[in-house]
């Protein structure tokens, strides 16, 4: 006797209490292993693979692509265990043969595995489950036996029913939107646009993006024209683009709305002479090997002036009214991505070489590109770099990243007049801005790490006394 098991959205955590589905991996009547992929969600961290702990036939799916379900709400379920096992078709279908034949296919699937559920899912590492038992077996490749035709109804039944039809809907309207692409959707729900009514050019009238602008600017061209009796609407009904703030962008304005009304910060800078440290950088990237970034440079400054304030690498307990000082150095760094701004950390970075700190850098800037850093990734931090200078701007007062105490800002490195040994001269300065929590320490400590940074900048020698 088969079994049908409810699989919910798992606890996300580091906090995290919603997610968005982003595209449907598996469709109601697929067979799936243990452990395999089933639904991409987009949470207010990172964009993750929800993996299903069951190996059965999917019987039903909760949520359509674009839904923010809560941690806890049904996901899909899946039966399990038996030969009996069927599947819930949708309300526009009725159930077929075929389906009987995924749910015995299911069932055999479960019989070899011997056992039908893995354990906890772990958003974005999957449940430990062998790479071998992660495949998709679509309902499609099960052979369908032959049909028989179904009994034809007395002539006065038969008129009786085509009198008490209710029309059904449409195919377009019912059954899901043929859209692969989460950014279409996105563009789609962003303008109000209703996927439902954009006929698709692509394959199997997949919906593409040339698509969805070809409807949006069809819309604005009939709202451009107006009708015989149409009148200027008046200037209250007017109203601005509302862009939902969820995802990332929600995430970040959550956060610093609560940095700005918990922490108390005050900000200071100083200017630096940082043509030394462009010298020493160029002299290593010459002796060769691996190449050294300007960003691993400045975080190994960072690391060791943490370890000489260590103040500054604390958080706040506002409960206990006690400041944490952190044993170890989690650097966050901020990257701006085309989802926006995120902040993926580097663990143990005061234990890490120059070399390790580049490649480091490099693989979580490139993850965040994609789009794929995992909520491990993005939390955790204890102190953050932010290299504002690559957006060509010299300064700036950063906003402490909650519940964090303390974060270094550093402008752009250009030729500026400078007066060197005694002498007017052209050097390569930086700004360095320095935003701190003044409940975990005072402007004497804050003004100490700062010249301290700003003395490893001008002479990088001052690190060899820490080596």
């Amino acid at each position: 006797m088969a079994q049908v098991l409810e699989f919910k959205l798992p606890d996300l955590g580091e906090g995290l209490t919603e997610a968005e589905i982003v595209r449907w991996l598996v469709d109601v009547g697929d067979v799936v292993a243990i452990d395999q992929p089933v639904v991409e969600v987009e949470t207010a961290k990172a964009m993750v693979e929800v993996p299903c702990p069951y190996g059965g036939v999917v019987t039903a799916r909760f949520g359509e692509e674009g839904t923010e379900l809560p941690v806890g709400a049904p996901l899909l379920t899946v039966a399990v265990g038996g030969a009996e096992a069927t599947v819930t078709a949708p309300a526009t279908s009725a159930t077929s043969p075929s389906s009987a034949s995924s749910a015995k296919s299911a069932a055999s699937a479960g019989d070899a595995e011997s056992s039908e559920y893995s354990g906890n899912v772990l958003v974005g590492y999957g449940t430990a489950g062998p790479a071998a038992r992660r495949r998709r077996v679509r309902r499609d490749t099960v052979p369908t036996p032959p049909q028989a035709a179904p009994p034809q109804a007395a002539p006065e039944k038969q008129a009786v029913a085509e009198k008490q039809a209710v029309p059904a809907r449409s195919a377009v309207a019912e059954g899901p939107v043929p859209v692969i692409s989460p950014l279409v959707r996105k563009l789609a729900r962003d303008k109000g646009l209703d996927l439902r009514e954009v006929r698709g050019s692509g394959p199997d009238g997949l919906i593409l993006r040339a698509d969805v602008e070809s409807a949006l600017a069809a819309a604005e061209s009939a709202a451009a024209r107006p009708g015989p009796a149409a009148a200027p609407a008046p200037a209250s009904a007017a109203v601005g683009e509302r862009i939902p703030l969820r995802g990332v962008r929600g995430a970040v304005a959550d956060k610093l709305s609560r940095s700005r009304t918990e922490i108390p910060d005050a900000t200071c800078w100083v200017d630096a002479d940082a043509t030394e440290l462009m010298a020493a950088r160029a002299a290593m990237n010459a002796a060769g090997g691996p190449k050294i970034s300007l960003l691993a440079l400045l975080a190994r400054i960072c690391t060791h002036a943490l370890a000489r304030f260590p103040e500054l690498n604390s958080t706040v307990d506002t409960a206990a009214r006690e400041i944490v000082r952190l044993p170890s150095v989690h650097l966050g760094f901020a990257a701006q991505t085309p989802r926006g701004l995120v902040v993926p950390v580097v663990r143990d970075a005061g234990t890490r070489t120059a070399e390790s700190l580049t490649e480091e850098f490099a693989r979580l800037t490139e993850s965040a590109r994609q789009g794929t850093l995992t909520p491990a990734d993005l939390t955790g931090g204890t102190f953050t770099l932010n290299n504002y200078g690559v957006f060509g701007v010299d300064g700036s007062t950063p906003i402490v990243n909650h519940p964090e105490a303390a974060m270094l800002g550093v402008g752009r490195i250009i030729p500026k007049p400078w007066v060197h040994e005694g002498e007017l001269a052209v050097r390569q300065v930086v700004q360095l801005s320095l935003t701190f929590d003044h409940r975990v320490c005072d402007g004497g400590t804050a003004g100490g790490f700062l010249r301290y940074v700003a003395d490893c900048v001008e002479h990088p020698a001052v690190l060899l006394r820490t080596l």
